[in-house]
């Protein structure tokens, strides 16, 4: 089990044992796949040649197929720097944690070891923190300090909002509460470039998101990581508890022995789940989910089964419509 420790004082600490007990085995488990995984955006036509069977019908050149009655395809150098955006989400939930982990901690050793696996291979990796609003934009570069500037001002911004915390203690701030719609948009205004974009949350939100992330999926290839403790989801009978609201401070005094009110606890759990889920099916992103008690590689290889998934879905997704048509009888009139 490859799980972060708690106890890891610094950055660089904690960069360490990820590369040692998390980078290393994906490495080895990806055996040559990155390149495959992680693709460039940009393409430079290379040269023009006769169809053969097999060949990715996108790249059959329809203008010089139709001058010369032959299908050609176009033949691509790809450009494979890839860029990629981390939107983090640093709000007071994610502090969440039923365990000893939290899920800002399983944010970020995930963002740690992507973010790494990243840089080894000379691509560059941004990133955009938010709080009570978008406080911190780290531009895209490459390289272990940058990774290791991007841990720091993660946990810059978590000891600024654990002092906060601490300060409003026991006085509510119903007013108070995450917009993610805020960094999605700010996000959508400052990143030109295509790049695939990581928003990693809770998406416990004010509603509005869904229309935002949405938009950048359109330019962009996003992935949605999801944040969740368990708790969350289903209470335990423990008697009487306070539950605090991490963002607002309001506390509230319940009796989890209570049946009745586990039922309505986990109903409206439930309720929030499909919500949830609807609104990341209709922006059309993917999305990972990460628990608080989840084996961190174990969830890095789901994420690479759904890249793999995602770019096998993908063949053949950007041909118009029309070209599609015609080209799937042309294929299948090549095919020997």
């Amino acid at each position: 089990m490859a799980e972060i420790d708690a106890t890891v004082a610094t950055p660089d600490q904690l960069l360490r044992q990820l590369e040692w007990t998390v980078i290393r085995r994906l490495d080895g488990l990806l055996q040559g796949d990155y390149r495959t995984l992680f693709r460039g955006s940009g393409l430079d036509l290379a040269d023009l040649r006769e169809y053969q069977h097999g060949d990715d019908v996108r790249h059959i050149d329809w203008n010089v197929t139709a001058r010369l009655q032959q299908p050609y395809v176009r033949q691509f150098t790809e450009d494979r720097e890839l860029s990629a955006w981390f939107l983090l989400d640093l709000s007071g939930s994610v502090h969440f944690g039923s365990n000893d982990r939290t899920k800002l901690s399983v944010s970020e050793g995930f963002v740690a070891v992507l973010a790494r696996l990243l840089t080894r291979h000379g691509n560059r990796v941004g990133a955009m923190l938010y709080r009570q609003r978008v406080d911190t934009v780290l531009p895209a570069r490459v390289g272990r300090n940058h990774v290791l500037a991007l841990l720091t001002h993660m946990r810059a911004s978590v000891g600024a909002d654990a002092a906060s915390a601490r300060r409003r203690k026991g006085r509510a701030q119903p007013g108070r509460q995450t917009v993610l719609a805020d960094l999605l948009r700010g996000a959508d205004s400052m990143i030109g470039r295509r790049s695939m974009i990581f928003v990693v949350s809770d998406f416990i939100s004010a509603p509005g998101w869904e229309d935002a992330l949405g938009r950048l999926a359109r330019r962009h290839e996003v992935q949605a990581v999801r944040l969740f403790d368990p708790l969350e989801l289903k209470l335990p009978d423990v008697g009487l508890v306070t539950i605090e609201d991490a963002e607002s401070g309001e506390q509230l005094f319940v009796d989890t022995h209570d049946p009745a009110f586990r039922a309505r606890f986990e109903a409206l759990a439930d309720e929030h789940e499909a919500v949830l889920r609807a609104a990341l099916a209709k922006a059309q992103v993917d999305t990972i989910e990460l628990a608080t008690n989840d084996d961190l590689l174990g969830s890095l290889l789901r994420f690479v089964a759904l890249r793999r998934q995602r770019l096998r879905m993908n063949h053949g997704v950007h041909l118009p419509a029309r070209l599609r048509l015609a080209a799937v009888p042309m294929q299948e009139a090549l095919t020997p």
